[in-house]
């Protein structure tokens, strides 16, 4: 699938490509709704049809990802909730050996997400992720969405890199679409990214599930892939 010798920067995304989107989904479809629904006494469905249902057409905006937004405009502690749902903080099949591998490469390892650098923090207490990349990078630190071009400008200035021979890995479409317009030559997709979801189907980018599909001489063990510490 690739040719790590045309290869000298690695990007990752973090929820649904390192880590299993299955807490982000589970912390924002269900509790958030649910906790905002207790304190405003009404139903989950239609907290969730309020807190989200203006936002169906608004994803890329940057207020999405936002927990300081989110926290104003619920009234809720949500980083408390961050924490607890931690349990459901898990790798993906093989990322965490993945991360290992690369680190033995003479390659750049960046973790680029869109998330919010407090439910960054979040994962990384739980799962040790950021000492496992050369840098973090979260689209509020330019003020722009990974799906839009002026985020992938402003990476380019703080962290120059060769779009010819970086890789990146993102488990949303969009994303992977501002990034090939921005001339990033190789893309992969995440073909599970919830564990409790089916696979994603008709993607436009080549999918893989487990890590060890695109690493060199590496055999998937799925037995191992799914836990924090594997």
């Amino acid at each position: 699938m690739l040719d790590w010798s045309q290869i000298d920067t690695v990007m990752l995304d973090m929820d649904g490509c390192l880590l299993d989107l299955n807490y982000d989904n589970r912390l924002w479809n269900d509790l958030v709704p649910s906790r905002y629904g207790q304190a405003q006494r009404v139903s989950e469905d239609a907290a969730r049809q309020h807190l989200y249902g203006h936002l169906q057409d608004g994803t890329r905006e940057l207020n999405f990802y936002c927990i300081d937004f989110w926290t104003r405009h619920t009234q809720l502690d949500i980083i408390a909730l961050h924490h607890e749902m931690a349990h459901l903080i898990i790798y993906r099949p093989g990322a965490k050996a993945f991360l290992r591998w690369l680190r033995t490469k003479d390659l750049r390892v960046l973790l680029v997400t869109n998330a919010h650098r407090l439910s960054l923090a979040v994962k990384d207490r739980h799962s040790g992720l950021c000492s496992l990349v050369h840098r973090t990078i979260s689209s509020h630190d330019f003020g722009c969405v990974k799906q839009s071009t002026p985020f992938w400008e402003r990476l380019a200035e703080a962290e120059p890199f060769d779009p010819a021979h970086t890789l990146f890995i993102d488990d949303n479409q969009p994303v992977l679409e501002a990034a090939a317009a921005f001339g990033i030559a190789h893309l992969l997709t995440v073909a599970q990214p919830d564990s409790n979801r089916p696979r994603q189907r008709r993607l436009r980018f080549p999918a893989f599930n487990h890590f060890a599909e695109i690493m060199e001489g590496a055999v998937p063990d799925k037995a191992k892939g799914g836990v924090a510490g594997g």
